[in-house]
């Protein structure tokens, strides 16, 4: 079953290489700040594909968003923090397609959004396509469940399929025992199921319902050793994570995600599609609109709390945010840490060092805190390059220091 309320034939965009077809249509946009509404999704355009949604004919450009009573508190950039001049003129660029093909960017500071603009194919009520930052909602969803005691920070290093009380243990891999919540967290979780292999599973559908889906990855895996268990993006690990959130909340997965995050952040324009487990998906296929993004981040940087409500248990955020490992993949910037589904980088301006944590998904998707400033940066697009970072951190952040 799909979790779907608004825009429910929305597809999310997985991988950074489906970005690749998308061809750039519409006219050329008008770049002067905006003193109008904010462009919204028509009923028609709920019914188009993502690569479909024509291009907005004028970009959206605002330094005082709007109060839509969403449980965001706004402000004005200038007057509540930030260079005006440095973002507004970065927006026009971005508009003007200098930086790649983005669809929003929005800017948050000292607990007020000050700063909301959309391109292309973004619109304020349209759910985007996250890829893999859907990874570090997992992680999030994680935290909730220690949180409410359903799981302890004990737990993250013990053997996962203790927490799955339906596998048959008898015919699972030699070292099956040696993924822990830890590793599948940090991508270590060392499954070696080859992509023939997991086609030929897929076959027989109803096998990998619910915990069948562990127990069929650990059949059919080489073993687990510690020679297994290094870096390796992907490969399972966040639907592993999802199995253990489903086998011991109350109810389901999907439920306990609705009811105890979307709900509690009143985000409500989603789609959240399904694994063929029948669980909900752990590394794509989420589409959540830019202010609801927006939600995300200030759950991050206010340590787990949404509006004086310990959301996300404060010691596991600590953990989830921290740098643990380092990605080994090559194109992978070198400063970058992984730590529980969420990446961590220095950002040097000046002389100055501030440390930015971030949700990332392909194609331009990020949630980016940065706890020494108090800034929360999403962004949304379709952009294959994207080098959106890059002026993150040569204007976005300057604008808030200098």
């Amino acid at each position: 079953m799909t979790i779907n309320l608004k825009f429910k034939s929305l597809l999310a965009i997985a991988f950074l290489s489906s970005f690749s077809s998308l061809a750039a249509v519409g006219a050329e946009e008008n770049t002067e700040e905006s003193d109008g509404l904010a462009p919204e999704a028509t009923a028609a355009d709920a019914e188009l594909s993502f690569r479909d949604i024509p291009y907005l004919d004028k970009a959206f450009i605002d330094a005082a968003p709007a109060d839509r009573k969403d449980g965001i508190s706004v402000g004005g950039l200038g007057v509540d923090g930030g260079n005006k001049d440095m973002i507004v003129k970065l927006a026009q660029e971005i508009a003007d397609g200098k930086h790649g093909r983005f669809d929003s960017l929005l800017v948050a500071h000292k607990g007020k959004f000050l700063f909301e603009s959309y391109y292309k194919r973004g619109r304020i009520n349209l759910a985007h396509g996250q890829a893999s930052a859907v990874k570090a909602y997992t992680s999030l969803a994680l935290g909730r469940a220690i949180q409410m005691g359903y799981l302890t920070m004990a737990d993250l290093d013990k053997p996962l399929i203790s927490f799955l009380k339906d596998l048959d243990s008898t015919k699972l891999v030699e070292g099956a025992e040696k993924i822990t919540l830890h590793k599948a967290l940090t991508m270590h979780g060392g499954l070696s199921v080859s992509s023939d292999k997991w086609e030929e599973l897929q076959e027989n559908p109803a096998q990998l319902k619910g915990q069948g889906l562990v127990q069929s990855l650990l059949e059919h895996s080489g073993p687990i050793t510690a020679e297994s268990q290094t870096y390796l993006y992907g490969n399972f690990n966040p639907m592993l994570v999802m199995t253990v959130i489903d086998a011991v909340v109350p109810g389901t997965a999907q439920d306990f995600i609705k009811k105890e995050i979307l709900d509690k952040l009143g985000i409500t324009n989603y789609s959240w599609q399904t694994h063929v487990s029948g669980l909900p998906e752990a590394g794509w296929r989420v589409n959540m609109t830019s202010r609801d993004m927006l939600k995300l981040g200030n759950v991050v940087i206010n340590n787990g709390k949404w509006q004086g409500e310990q959301l996300i248990s404060a010691d596991y955020l600590a953990k989830a945010t921290s740098g643990i490992v380092k990605p080994t993949e090559d194109w992978m910037p070198d400063t970058y840490r992984y730590g529980y589904f969420w990446y961590q980088t220095p950002i040097a301006v000046g002389d100055q060092n501030f440390g930015a944590t971030f949700a990332w998904g392909g194609g331009g998707q990020r949630i980016i805190v940065v706890e020494d400033l108090d800034i929360i940066v999403v962004i949304t697009g379709h952009d294959r390059e994207d080098t959106i970072m890059d002026q993150v951190s040569k204007i976005i952040l300057p604008a808030f220091v200098n």
